[in-house]
């Protein structure tokens, strides 16, 4: 049989004391006011990852493009002619190239055509006197004049009527001052 001692403590002259569990109370020292730098920080931060994903986004962009691009095959593929993602349209057929012309045209008030010097541009109306009164419509717009020849100061040229200018026009355009010079009374606005 096996006998169970009481443990005794090695020290019976020692007495057990209390050992408190919490610690005492100590006061807090001063100190100043913690800031935080949240909001220029962040914003910093914030433009900082845009950069980059701007930066990430256009690199991306050029690769896409190079490689969209058009390239070189050993032989003739059968859409040759054209760029990978646009639809294949009709060749645009080149408009022939208008043929300018100088067309002699009399003013019929001198006094302005003194006003002018050749590279000016002027609108060319056409005033035509009928039963209901008296209709204006501009023949050339725009047109340049090319020479200027000496206008008399006399009245002899207003009463011849008018003065003469030569212009560069379209073919068509000088066929419409033709007409218009035949039957109305031609007056020039400079630009």
């Amino acid at each position: 049989m096996s006998s169970v001692r009481p443990v005794s403590s090695a020290h019976p002259a020692r007495s057990v004391r209390s050992v408190p569990l919490v610690p005492a109370p100590c006061e807090v020292p001063h100190f100043a006011p913690v800031r935080v730098r949240g909001g220029r920080y962040r914003l910093r931060r914030l433009l900082g990852h845009r950069r980059r994903a701007l930066a990430v986004g256009l690199a991306v962009t050029a690769a896409a493009i190079v490689a969209a691009g058009p390239r070189e095959a050993a032989g003739p593929a059968p859409d040759a002619g054209r760029v990978r993602g646009h639809p294949v349209a009709a060749p645009v057929r080149e408009r022939p190239a208008v043929q300018m012309v100088s067309a002699p045209v009399r003013i019929a008030d001198a006094a302005t055509v003194r006003l002018l010097r050749p590279g000016d541009r002027v609108d060319v109306i056409a005033a035509e006197e009928s039963p209901t009164g008296t209709g204006a419509r501009v023949v050339a717009h725009r047109a340049r004049v090319t020479q200027v020849p000496q206008v008399p100061t006399s009245q002899d040229s207003v009463v011849e009527g008018g003065a003469l200018i030569v212009l560069s026009v379209p073919h068509a355009t000088a066929s419409r001052l033709a007409g218009a010079g035949a039957t109305a009374r031609l007056a020039v606005t400079l630009w």
